[in-house]
């Protein structure tokens, strides 16, 4: 099948190569023209404009948005319709809110073009392990493009979720889950860094990678980065979010659900951000104010 691929950053670069492999055309577009050069060096076709991108792909087409949430999304969407026509297919692979996706299904069904949400979970390792995709959107699209998110994921590793916004509401609810288990993953070496042991905690998360209930991929690629320096020395403990975390637990809240570990997952993430915490401060000073209790000074 033709795909038109849009944001050759390592996922969507990687997720070109895939597909070359496994027979279909692709037409790569990005605004740093140095990817695009080197895209053309993997056999695949490159494009220096959406016009062209469009050019270059028969009708119908399908093309596939790897860009930022948010603006850089609706900005390419924008400018595709006037290029595009009845029948073609964009599919957002990106993180965007599933709100947004509904919204930009209902404007580009107005004008006869498909569109379809598709969380898309396997980061830069996509490439050699596949893709956990989830689509949504009308069946008819899915069924249309289903060649593509088969060759992207592994066996087993695509599903189409149903109306349009649940591909990307359900990868919401991935990536909340994904902050809680990252959160108790890093408390738990935490205690063990400072225990009166000394412990191997790049040997211990490996091992727990062998018939532990706590095994899984994120305990393999911490035993991997701990292998590679022991302590993180040479990493910041900041930490950023992408806005999934904050989504589900909006959604959690409107839909009267608790999901308190979700919910302080995302509060630790803004507690790494802070150098110096007033609040903490606040706490020190209180605690001086009503028992007298001693108060470090800076």
């Amino acid at each position: 099948m033709q795909v038109g691929m849009i944001g050759l950053g390592k996922m969507g670069g990687y997720m070109i190569e895939r597909l070359l492999k496994d027979g279909h055309k692709t037409v790569g577009f990005d605004l740093n023209k140095q990817a695009v050069d080197d895209l053309v060096k993997i056999k695949s076709e490159g494009a220096h404009s959406l016009q062209e991108l469009v050019d270059k792909l028969e009708s119908p087409r399908a093309i596939w948005i790897m860009v930022p949430a948010g603006v850089p999304v609706e900005q390419t969407i924008l400018h595709l319709i006037p290029l595009l026509q009845k029948g073609d297919v964009i599919i957002d692979g990106g993180n965007s809110y599933f709100k947004d996706s509904i919204r930009r299904y209902e404007m580009l069904k107005e004008k006869e073009i498909s569109f379809l949400d598709c969380g898309t979970s396997g980061g830069i390792w996509g490439l050699k392990n596949g893709y956990c995709v989830m689509v949504g959107g009308d069946k008819e699209a899915f069924d249309k493009c289903e060649s593509i998110f088969k060759t992207l994921a592994p066996d087993k590793g695509y599903k189409y979720t149903g109306a349009s916004g649940s591909g990307h509401y359900v990868k919401m609810v991935h990536n909340g889950i994904e902050y809680g288990m990252m959160q108790s993953y890093a408390e738990g070496f935490q205690i063990m860094k400072v225990s009166n042991y000394d412990l191997d905690l790049a040997g211990i998360a490996d091992l727990w990678g062998h018939s532990s209930v706590v095994r899984s991929w994120l305990l393999e690629l911490l035993a991997d980065a701990l292998n590679k320096e022991h302590d993180l020395h040479s990493i910041k403990g900041y930490v950023p979010d992408s806005g999934e975390g904050r989504w589900t637990i909006q959604e959690a809240i409107d839909k009267n659900v608790p999901a308190p570990v979700i919910t302080l997952s995302l509060m630790m993430r803004l507690v790494s951000r802070q150098d110096e915490s007033f609040s903490a401060k606040v706490l020190a000073a209180l605690r001086n104010e009503f028992g007298g209790h001693e108060v470090k000074k800076e």
